[in-house]
């Protein structure tokens, strides 16, 4: 027993290497063109390099298995039985509740903290958004303009979110900021993000908002270009949306 320790131990070692190389250099994640977007995506990184020691010892035991314990054709009868010992278990159970309990903490709920951190304080700038099926009606209730074209927001500027429904449940999703709220008939549902960089949606598909909860025929079409622009930029766009230029 003692030396099927041994070899699990050794492959062990070496798995968890290979595991935060590849965590590392590798990024599974769009463009982050939020402020919340980059705290989001740092918990999903660090809670996948502390996953990474876990899923190594099982890939550790799995390959040792698969290699010691392998049967050339069929089984003719049943394995022996096998029995728990309670020390390992105990161990185990000790060990991983530690980083179980620190993860709830941070990023759990710190970056929740931080995300939300908008949530009952004042914002710079109030965008209304109703879902139809199945298009966006975008609206700057304090500066009279409405839009089903696009969504237009001025980069560093903290904006509010109030979200609603018409018809049925949609999700109001921005995959550039990571975020994403369900739009509900009769209700209104808030989220917070402050853009950080510039991007339109024809430079990059992730600038776009996107309904992500399934509301029938035309779900996938339910999209609106988003665009991250200066200022300056945002504020000529909203002089030329005049309540005669009001999209309808």
């Amino acid at each position: 027993m003692a030396r099927h320790f041994t070899f699990v131990a050794a492959l062990w070692a070496v798995f968890p290497p290979i595991g935060y190389v590849l965590v590392l250099n590798f990024t599974p994640f769009p463009v982050a063109a939020a402020k919340e977007a980059k705290a989001i995506d740092g918990a999903f990184t660090l809670l996948t390099l502390l996953s990474v020691p876990v899923f190594a010892f099982v890939c550790a035991v799995l390959a040792y298995s698969l290699v010691r314990w392998h049967l050339k054709g069929d089984p003719d009868s049943d394995g022996p039985a096998l029995r728990g010992h309670k020390p390992p278990i105990v161990t185990w159970f000790t060990v991983t509740s530690a980083p179980t309990i620190a993860v709830i903490i941070h990023p759990g709920i710190t970056g929740l903290r931080e995300v939300r951190a908008h949530d009952n304080m004042p914002v710079d700038l109030l965008v209304q958004v109703e879902g139809r099926r199945f298009f966006w009606n975008v609206i700057y209730p304090e500066q009279g303009v409405k839009s089903r074209k696009e969504l237009v927001l001025p980069i560093g500027v903290v904006t509010r979110f109030e979200v609603t429904a018409y018809d049925v449940l949609h999700s109001f999703w921005i995959p550039a900021f990571r975020i994403k709220v369900d739009a509900v008939p009769g209700m209104y549902t808030a989220i917070v993000a402050t853009p950080d960089e510039f991007g339109t949606f024809a430079q990059d598909p992730n600038f776009r908002l996107q309904c992500a909860e399934l509301c029938g025929a035309g779900h996938a079409t339910m999209r609106l270009p988003v665009r991250v622009v200066s200022q300056e930029e945002f504020d000529t766009w909203i002089a030329e949306q005049s309540p005669a230029k009001l999209t309808r």
